[in-house]
């Protein structure tokens, strides 16, 4: 497997709250992720605090934030459940994209936390059609982490791990694990 001068985990947060519970749990999924594909450290781009930058096109820290999700091995897409979908601010980020602009990113993980089972398949009823229209190549299942789970998702995080490590792995070309 290349080094991680080579590759690169994105963990891009959606929740409009800095250093949220969601992004914890995101940030746990990237390392794995980043280990996996002998990255190195995840890197989280957390939208809240790129705040109001995000609605002025062509903002330059917003720019960035895209340069390194288009350079990304793999990325995880994360928010909390709002109104049974994803954030106004994920939406805002993902609007920055163009269609078919995430083509070169090997493999994006949908991920989102909630409140309870209610609303476990938005990650692939709301979020991954947005994702595939940017482009992205989403060939995992995506994650829900829901109640306590979120406070302690490494259950959550290792059942998903069991049965679609392989399949990102696949997709970036490198073994499972």
């Amino acid at each position: 497997m290349a080094n991680s001068s080579d590759r690169s985990v994105v963990v891009v947060v959606g929740n409009p709250q800095a250093a949220s519970r969601t992004a914890t749990v995101a940030g746990r999924l990237g390392q794995r992720l980043a280990d996996l594909v002998d990255a190195g450290d995840a890197h989280v781009i957390d939208l809240a605090v790129l705040g109001p930058a995000l609605l002025q096109w062509g903002d330059p820290t917003v720019a960035e934030a895209k340069a390194a999700v288009r350079a990304a091995t793999v990325v995880v897409v994360a928010s909390p459940t709002y109104k049974a979908a994803y954030t106004g601010l994920l939406k805002l980020f993902l609007d920055q994209f163009e269609h078919g602009e995430l083509r070169s990113v090997p493999a994006v993980v949908p991920l989102m936390t909630g409140g309870g089972p209610t609303h476990a398949l938005a990650v692939e009823v709301h979020l991954r059609p947005v994702l595939v229209e940017i482009g992205a190549r989403v060939p995992s299942a995506g994650l829900y982490v829901w109640g306590e789970q979120v406070d302690d998702p490494s259950a959550a995080i290792e059942a998903w791990w069991s049965t679609e490590a392989d399949v990102v792995a696949r997709a970036v070309g490198g073994a499972g694990g």
